[in-house]
């Protein structure tokens, strides 16, 4: 294919994408740029395995450090695991994509993004998920698209399309919307308490921008000739279905009807009707169509009669509007909570119940320098504020081996952080670096939410000063034809049988995240107004509850967290705090025991399990740093001699020398003979010479300079 390049413009900013040009042999690719960032998008299809029976994509989104001029910093050089901010960014290209996959599809199917160049303005994430859409299409893949994602930020009162990395950390928002000609699909939020009426303005003012996308879309495949592959699913027997349905439909829809609140009673009921089909099917003859079916297909019985179940349940949500536990559609099951569940040194507990959902958040509070050094192409240095999610297999009943944490476990706790991170109290208030993990302990939907709540309670039992508490709630989406119903509170099976998983936490004022994922090809902006309205009511409910276990955060954090210190020096004074080699900093905390952290704009930071020995830290470094004159009088300490005169300790850790000449105001021997090592002496800044160094005088002090010197010391910090 020859080189094809063509630009659409947002609010005067480029969106460039040159076809032609790279990977020839992959099935699509595109190079997508705005700014200085590039992202390569490619999409390759091969054929499908034996025994596949879902669809094979793998959506993969790669960062090389060339990208931004770096040498990578690990022992190998060379980029190694992804990032967590990578990861994110690939599952934030797969949301959207998955959907518009035809269902029966069994080919394999490989997504890779990779962003070649990147400046510090513009971020590549929603470009590599328009790019992904457009490589799909020029791959002739069966795909119900196209797709597009734009950013929307708010600075100020006005709503901004692709923002720059400066522009979402100035604004209240930061929120990502993708969406197809049928509605949007996905969205992805993060805000400062932004009420409901302003985040659906935005909503609807960024879908209106992925429609000018997909009609630029539309004008390149025309360009380049390119039609949509229109697919034809595969021809099943329907023998099977029928069978299943014949020897089911009553037992499952009896099942359903009683409104059974005990999941493991309801699928143990469900699976005793599963195998008497199987039994069923078993006892027919060889030839019989259902069994060749069941036969052909190991798993035919089974999506069978999940498909089954899935209309049933269905059918009771749009025909009776209720649910598979009895509940109404707005209802939420039944809420607790509680504090200090855990003893002695972790820091803050909170365990939180939502039916049969539970979460347990655990806090730790750490020191600067426990911060979280980031490696990857965004401007963020650090993380003080870190929030892990673990989902062990025996939360849902099952065996697996344990493995590191994968994509939905790194996904559920960047939604949980990015929820709570707007109400964090600002570094100069609270210097803790923050670590919150949250332990699936029993799992029915809607875990992430379960995470804001627990980790809610968790922060404020350890007595972080949350300016309000977050709750979260996940809401569900049936659509059969124009009859659609938005549910509250989504459990396990509404969440897979479903069409939608939308997930909102916010405080009493306003949203502070948004999650909406799709498994249909789009949704209006009237049915994302209806599921927003009622989570407000949902969450405010689930706060009422948790408000209930406490209130407000603790006055106090726990005994076992570490005590802080926080103290200002010129910058020009940090090599001296640290000293040739780190020498003085490590004698101060030998010394104390004391944990010293210090930034780059002279913030200093003290910190220990004992709040007398940072207190002593603190003394020894001010005194370091204290600017000296000229005639200044203090009390001190001698802390050795030699033969021509005394070291005396003035302020903590700063040093001076009292010559023997200036001992006494009559003629001294011997040092020893006017003072002793650990003597308290009044002495005079006599004079500092060129290289610092400070030469005291006991000569010329007045009763009234001394009598000031010792109220100084009496009232100066231990």
């Amino acid at each position: 294919m020859t080189e094809h390049v063509k630009s659409i413009s947002f609010d005067g900013r480029e969106i460039r994408l040159k076809i032609g040009v790279l990977a020839p042999q992959a099935g699509g690719a595109v190079l997508i740029e705005s700014g200085d960032t590039s992202v390569l998008v490619t999409a390759t299809r091969a054929k499908g395995r034996e025994g596949i029976d879902f669809l094979p994509l793998t959506v993969d989104y790669e960062e090389r450090l060339y990208a931004a001029g770096r040498i990578p910093g690990s022992f190998m050089r060379r980029e190694g695991r992804p990032p967590e901010k990578a990861i994110l960014t690939g599952r934030l290209v797969d949301r959207p994509l998955r959907p518009l996959f035809p269902d029966w599809l069994r080919d394999d199917l490989q997504v890779i993004a990779t962003t070649m160049s990147m400046d510090e303005d513009f971020p590549p994430d929603v470009l590599a998920v328009t790019g992904a859409s457009i490589a799909v299409q020029l791959a002739q893949i069966p795909f119900n698209g196209p797709m597009a994602a734009v950013r929307v930020g708010l600075v100020g009162d006005d709503f901004i399309l692709n923002p720059t990395y400066s522009e979402i950390e100035a604004g209240d928002l930061d929120l990502v919307v993708a969406g197809t000609s049928e509605g949007v699909i996905m969205v992805e939020a993060g805000a400062n308490e932004l009420p409901e009426t302003d985040m659906l303005e935005a909503i609807d003012f960024g879908y209106e921008a992925c429609l000018e996308l997909i009609r630029f879309q539309n004008e390149l495949m025309a360009e380049l000739g390119i039609t949509r592959v229109e697919a034809v699913k595969p021809e099943t027997d329907p023998a099977l279905g029928n069978f299943i349905a014949e020897q089911g439909q009553a037992a499952v829809q009896e099942i359903l009807g009683r409104y059974e609140k005990d999941k493991p009673v309801r699928d143990a009921a469900l699976d005793e009707v599963k195998a008497k089909i199987v039994e069923a099917i078993a006892a027919l003859e060889d030839e019989h169509p259902v069994k060749v079916s069941a036969a052909a297909d190991g798993k035919a019985v089974g999506n069978t009669f999940k498909g089954l179940t899935k209309k049933l349940m269905r059918q009771m949500v749009i025909t009776d509007s209720v649910r598979i536990d009895g509940r109404k559609l707005d209802e939420v099951r039944p809420v607790s909570a509680q504090v200090q569940i855990l003893p002695r040194r972790v820091h803050g507990t909170g365990l939180f119940n939502r039916g049969l959902t539970q979460v347990l958040s655990c806090v730790t509070l750490g020191t600067p320098g426990d911060a979280q050094e980031l490696d990857d192409l965004h401007p963020d240095e650090q993380k003080r504020y870190l929030h892990h999610y673990n989902f062990p297999p025996f939360s849902v009943g099952e065996t697996r081996p344990m493995r590191s944490p994968g994509r939905r476990e790194i996904g559920h706790g960047a939604l949980a952080e990015r929820a709570i991170t707007p109400v964090l109290p600002p570094k100069e208030d609270f210097p803790y670096v923050i670590r919150v993990v949250s332990e699936v302990l029993s799992s029915n939907g809607s875990t992430s939410m379960g995470s804001v709540c627990a980790s809610t309670l968790a922060l404020m039992d350890a007595g972080v000063p949350i300016k309000k508490p977050v709750s979260g709630v996940a809401m569900g989406l049936i659509k059969e034809g124009e009859e659609v119903r938005v549910l509250t509170d989504i459990q396990g099976i509404e969440d897979f049988l479903g069409d939608m998983d939308f997930k909102v936490a916010g405080t009493e004022t306003g949203i502070t995240a948004l999650q909406m994922d799709m498994k249909i090809t789009g949704i209006t902006m009237q049915t994302i107004r209806d599921a927003v309205e009622q989570a407000k009511s949902g969450r405010a409910h689930i706060l009422s509850k948790m408000l209930e276990a406490i209130d407000n955060p603790r006055n106090e954090t726990s005994q076992f967290a570490p005590r802080l210190l926080t103290i200002k020096v010129d910058p020009d004074l940090i090599g001296l705090i640290i000293g040739p080699g780190g020498k003085t900093i490590k004698g101060i905390t030998e010394e104390t025991g004391a944990k010293i952290d210090i930034e780059d704009d002279g913030t200093v930071t003290i910190s220990s399990l004992k709040a007398e020995q940072a207190q002593k830290a603190r003394a020894i470094i001010q005194g370091m740093t204290r600017k000296i004159s000229q005639g200044d009088v203090y009390v001190g300490r001698v802390t050795r001699i030699i033969p021509i005169g005394a070291f005396v300790e003035f302020l903590p850790g700063k040093e001076g020398m009292v010559h023997i000449s200036q001992l006494a105001d009559r003629r001294v021997g011997k040092v020893e003979d006017e003072v002793a090592v650990g003597d308290e002496v009044i002495v005079k800044v006599r004079e500092i010479d060129n290289r610092g160094r400070v030469n005291l005088t006991r000569l010329g002090i007045h009763p009234d300079e001394a009598a000031a010197a010792r109220g100084a010391a009496a009232t100066a910090p231990a």
